[in-house]
């Protein structure tokens, strides 16, 4: 059985590795368990959006009790695979969250600056790191920043530059890699590696996005997709009840993954 510690180190060499690492977001314990039955998968990715909307809150707005128990019933429903966690902004105290989520069995986290002064996000990321030094687990912090998503449709060109900015400030903090989301082309992906570093950037695949292929020869190291997978898997279940409504049977196809 592997240890937190063990479970940390994977899923850092697999951030460093040449390859890009594509997480498919979870939400609960059946939908791991269906993404780490298939022999790709190498570590779990939660999504804190599709979390929050599993128990009818809206995105940010979970409760961290509610949230940290979901964690850690798909930490045990993943056994031996390392599970990184999207933590929103911290709940209030980045550090004792990440205290608290390293006690569930999670190794990595998303946690987001939401253009918060930059001094107050760089100590929230000093908070994590130290809070995974005191519980003796290298603690794997993809820091987000949103210098997109929050930029208030300021030319791209800004963005990259807050992007940059806040990205090597996370990193000299103690940050493992940086996640930018939004929809990146190749120029600014290209920029945003080159202002942050090779293998040091995160991303989000969304509809309009570049390929994990394409972002991997870029130089991204990463690739999680957000509420994206529970979104379709809303729509097939919507699609097929649909059909049903008109007669329709479940198809032959349908896999017994529950």
């Amino acid at each position: 059985m592997s240890t937190p510690v063990d479970k940390a180190q994977s899923l850092a060499r697999l951030h460093a590795a040449p390859e890009i690492l594509r997480l498919v977001n979870v939400w609960d314990a059946v939908s791991a368990k269906a993404v780490a039955a298939l022999p790709e998968t190498r570590a779990i990715a939660t999504a804190g959006h599709s979390i929050a909307a599993t128990y009818g809150y809206p995105d940010g707005e979970i409760p961290l009790d509610v949230m940290l128990d979901m964690v850690g019933r798909i930490v045990e429903a993943v056994g031996d695979l390392p599970v990184t966690a999207d933590l929103d902004a911290g709940h209030g105290d980045p550090g004792e969250t990440v205290r608290r989520a390293i006690g569930k069995g999670i190794v990595g986290a998303n946690v987001e600056d939401r253009l918060q002064p930059l001094a107050d996000s760089v100590a929230a990321v000093r908070a994590i790191v130290a809070a995974g030094e005191a519980e003796g687990v290298p603690f794997v912090l993809n820091a987000r920043t949103d210098a997109f998503v929050r930029g208030g449709g300021r030319p791209a060109a800004e963005s990259v530059a807050d992007a940059v900015e806040r990205g090597r400030a996370y990193l000299d903090a103690g940050a493992n890699l940086v996640f930018v989301p939004g929809i990146l082309d190749a120029d600014v992906t290209r920029e945003l590696v080159e202002g942050i570093g090779e293998r040091k950037v995160s991303v989000i695949g969304l509809p309009g996005s570049l390929s994990a292929g394409e972002y991997e020869a870029l130089g991204v190291a990463r690739i999680s997709y957000g509420p994206m997978p529970q979104r379709v898997a809303l729509t097939a279940l919507q699609d097929v009840a649909a059909d049903l409504y008109r007669d329709g049977v479940i198809p032959a196809s349908t896999r017994s993954l529950n």
